[in-house]
């Protein structure tokens, strides 16, 4: 049985926020170690490099750039909770908020997909 609580929109909110920060944290190690082969192995990093033009990783550039943006996003509704009292009008602007690091994404999407 789902827990009542769980159909407030805010609910929604932080678990999008937790979700991202999630796939941020899992994304990290591999970036670094992308970061390594650019230090110590230039060869495997051409490498990694060409498979970075797979339209898969484009993809997955896009679902990142997205998880990016919700993240930074949800974290500046947090600090607007703590600091502001939230009228109607904030809670459109939260929403607007979303919806724009929705669109940078995609637009992040078309773009790689055009190079």
């Amino acid at each position: 049985m789902r827990a009542a609580y769980r159909n407030h929109p805010l609910w929604l909110a932080f678990a999008l926020h937790r979700l991202s920060g999630l796939g941020l944290a899992l994304f990290l190690p591999a970036h670094f170690y992308v970061l390594g082969l650019a230090l110590h192995q230039p060869q495997q990093l051409d490498g990694f490099l060409a498979f970075g033009a797979h339209p898969m990783v484009k993809l997955a550039e896009f679902g990142l750039v997205f998880l990016l943006a919700v993240h930074m996003f949800g974290g500046l509704r947090l600090l607007a909770l703590e600091f502001l009292s939230i009228t109607a009008r904030q809670k459109t602007l939260i929403a607007v908020a979303i919806s724009a690091a929705f669109a940078l994404a995609c637009l992040f999407l078309l773009r790689a997909f055009s190079i």
